[in-house]
């Protein structure tokens, strides 16, 4: 580039033979005294080596020479100013390029370097040349490095040293040599030429924009260098760096054309930093929907705690990706737990509240609260230190009582539960590598549409997506692997759990889950959990086996279909509510399609079963279960039926049941067949007018025989005497110690076979 061609500016001083009033004897601004009117100077018509030049008897210790033009200093444009000198007779001194520096408001810019190298003049009638290269940015080869207060230059020379010398000086050169600096064949600017220092105190700023201005569409070099800015600053252009920036912790970084974690990484020179300002950028500059990794595995030093990244930010529900890349924690004291125990009061009547709490101040939001009547999957959602309170995501089970209880707080990747509300981020094409020091993901207190798809979460320390309030409607999980922690141990000592939902309207989509406590812990309803494959058995022979779904909402509303279900069972409790007990102002268990799922189980114990129901309080039946289309198949061992009631608190009013489903099931290595309506052969070889069946221990939950359904007759009826009657029976349900038998009473007594389709329910 050379201003001169390029803008038309005429850089070059006249020359002294067209007269001395455009050459000051100081500093070179309007009014200073000019070498026309000096008497120890004169123009020497043509001297051998000069030709027309100017001719000074020294009788100053510093004799100036400015050219009172002005001349601009624009950004990225390197200038060279340089004059050819001899010394004719006298004293010899020495001569340097020197310039007066003017700000746009014309006044002296002070502090920078306004002279050159001084050269000194040895021998009489031996030219010397002397130059020194002005500029905005400090680059090497540049003697006068200006930055950009100064707008403009009056440029010329110094004689300095001894007087009574008298010395000849051709015309002085100004000339544009931009091009040693940044060749014009390349398509970058570098930021030292717009005035970037890179000292690391120094606020680069401006010098970031100007140089993006001046890029034309072209890249911007950051080189080597420590750069630091203060301010948001949003650079359209493409860059890349060499050195790094530094910046406070509020400043937004956005690259708008490189919008991608490599850049920021390499502009921070770290990759923790590097992808918290990536996101901070990404949560604050609404012309960007997706953060990409660019495949690369970001290694942390410490979690991504995005509220801190963004302090001001209370709500955000624009659409953003974070995606194509890794998440791995880097070992450290950062990811350990946080471990609290505080007494607290708790009241049914405010039931996501504690009160009370001491030491409240240091329990952090997001800590799980563990003690007697705490359900699972229970976390700090709010704090008021000043109230001395807690907020919970989920009502407490134990009743009204001071208790004490414990916390912990674990360490995720990625953390939001410093904002308030997020909606509709998607991370997608990710691996979560906890490698068993952190956790994955915590979600936002509120929130709606979180995606995750096509991730991996690999062994996780504790959790693997933790929602802490309502952050976790509309959830999507879909196509992710889940891998444990816990995958060598046994399944009664595994404690890490892959996901917990406190919302509506969930779906855990096409997903598969190995070795968990429980793959998900699921309050709200509404919810479509399909296509998963979660399994959790062990290499221990007749072991033990826990719940992978765990449902805590009696009318659940939920549709679990087309999934294997491996070495697990679906539990269902009422553990998150306050008055668990069952009263008539609430729905008790019911709302739950269970449909199209194959349910498998090896080297268990014969008591496990696939499907269990257990009620924190007494009063509570089931109002709606579908049970249809699945196949159960035990291996390596009976189990004794595929339904249970854990009855360690409360027992199911069996009274009340109705509206159950349990038909089109296959069963393998199952003893007892499940089913509502239950077929039962029942038949009476001796004439009888009561006939009595067994203990229907096949209606689902061992519940009563409360009603029949139908009666069919298979082979004929015959009275004492042999002859054949055609008659029907009156039905007396509920007989028996357990309330489990039906007995047929007739009119007189016969004998034969009939088919009874028996209910422990009524439908309405």
């Amino acid at each position: 580039m050379n201003i001169a061609i390029t803008n038309g500016l005429l850089l070059m001083p006249p020359a002294f033979r067209a007269g001395l009033g455009s050459w000051s004897r100081t500093d070179g601004t309007s009014g200073s005294p000019t070498w026309a009117t000096a008497d120890n100077a004169s123009l020497v018509p043509a001297d051998q080596d000069f030709g027309a030049c100017l001719e000074i008897v020294k009788q100053q210790t510093t004799t100036s020479l400015r050219f009172m033009g002005e001349t601009p200093m624009i950004p990225g444009v390197y200038l060279r100013v340089s004059a050819r000198v001899k010394a004719v007779a006298g004293a010899l001194t020495s001569v340097r390029i020197a310039a007066w520096a003017g700000d746009g408001t014309r006044s002296r810019v002070t502090g920078i370097t306004d002279t050159g190298p001084t050269v000194a003049l040895r021998n009489y009638g031996q030219v010397v040349e002397v130059s020194a290269i002005v500029g905005i940015g400090t680059r090497k080869g540049v003697d006068m490095p200006w930055g950009t207060r100064p707008v403009y230059g009056h440029f010329g020379l110094d004689l300095v040293g001894s007087n009574g010398g008298a010395f000849r000086i051709e015309s002085i050169r100004i000339e544009d040599i931009t091009a040693a600096f940044v060749p014009s064949l390349l398509d970058w600017v570098d930021v030292r030429d717009y005035g970037a220092v890179g000292n690391g105190v120094t606020n680069d700023r401006d010098a970031f924009i100007a140089a993006d201005q001046a890029s034309n569409g072209g890249w911007i070099v950051v080189p080597e260098g420590n750069f630091f800015i203060s301010g948001d600053l949003s650079i359209n252009s493409p860059i890349r760096f060499k050195g790094r920036i530094s910046t406070p912790a509020s400043t937004r970084v956005a690259f708008v054309r490189s919008f991608d974690f490599p850049t920021y990484a390499d502009a921070f020179a770290s990759d923790t930093l590097g992808m918290k300002k990536a996101l901070q950028a990404l949560l604050g500059f609404t012309d960007h929907l997706s953060l990409d990794l660019c495949g690369r595995r970001v290694l942390l030093d410490e979690p991504l705690l995005v509220g801190d990244l963004a302090p001001t930010l209370d709500g955000f529900s624009n659409r953003r990706v974070i995606r194509n890349g890794g998440l791995q924690a880097n070992p450290g004291q950062v990811w350990t737990t946080g471990r609290w125990t505080s007494s607290a009061s708790y009241s049914p009547a405010n039931p996501l509240m504690l009160t009370n709490v001491a030491n409240v101040a240091q329990i952090e939001i997001g800590s799980r609260v563990i003690g007697t009547g705490v359900g699972r999957e229970v976390y700090v959602n709010a704090r008021n230190v000043t109230a001395g309170t807690l907020t919970l995501s989920q009502p407490l089970f134990g009743g009204s009582a001071t208790r004490t209880y414990s916390f912990e707080r674990y360490r995720y990747l990625l953390d939001l539960s410093g904002i308030r509300q997020l909606d509709r981020l998607n991370l997608v094409d990710i691996d979560f590598n906890c490698g068993g020091i952190a956790s994955a993901v915590m979600l936002p207190p509120k929130g709606e549409m979180i995606q995750m798809r096509d991730c991996y979460v690999t062994r996780p320390k504790d959790r693997g997506i933790t929602s802490i309030g309502r952050g976790c409607q509309d959830l999507l999980v879909d196509n992710c692997q889940f891998l444990s922690n816990d995958m060598d141990l046994p399944a009664q000592q595994r404690s890490t759990i892959a996901i917990n939902v406190n919302a509506n309207d969930v779906k855990i989509r096409n997903n598969r889950f190995v070795r968990f406590a429980h793959f998900m812990v699921a309050n709200g309803g509404g919810h479509i959990v399909s296509g998963n494959h979660w399994f959790q058995g062990d290499g221990s022979g007749q072991g033990l086996r826990y719940a992978g779904l765990v449902l805590t909402q009696p009318n659940v509303q939920t549709t679990v279909s087309g999934n294997y279900v491996d070495n697990a069972s679906i539990e269902w409790t009422n553990e998150h509510s306050a008055y668990p007990t069952f009263t008539n102002e609430e729905y008790s268990f019911g709302g739950l399609t269970v449909t199209g799922n194959t349910f498998l189980c090896s080297n268990t114990v014969s008591w496990f079963a696939w499907i269990c129901v257990k009620p924190f309080g007494s009063g509570h039946f089931i109002h709606g279960l579908n049970v249809v289309g699945n196949v159960f198949k035990a291996l390596y061992g009976n189990v004794r039926r595929i339904d249970r009631v854990d009855t360690s608190i409360a027992d199911l009013d069996y009274n009340n049941m109705r509206n159950l489903q349990f038909e089109a099931n296959t069963f393998n290595g199952v003893d007892v067949y499940v089913a509502n309506p239950l077929m039962y052969q029942l038949t009476q070889n001796t004439a009888s007018a009561n006939w009595t069946t067994p203990a229907l221990t096949g209606l689902p939950f061992l519940s009563w025989a409360k009603s029949v359904q139908s009666i069919v007759t298979e082979t004929p009826l015959y009275a004492a005497d042999g002859t054949r009657v055609d008659a029907a029976p009156t039905v007396i349900t509920e007989i028996g110690a357990g309330k489990r038998q039906l007995r047929l009473s007739w009119a007189q007594p016969l004998r034969g076979r009939v088919c009874i389709y028996a209910r422990m329910d009524r439908p309405q």
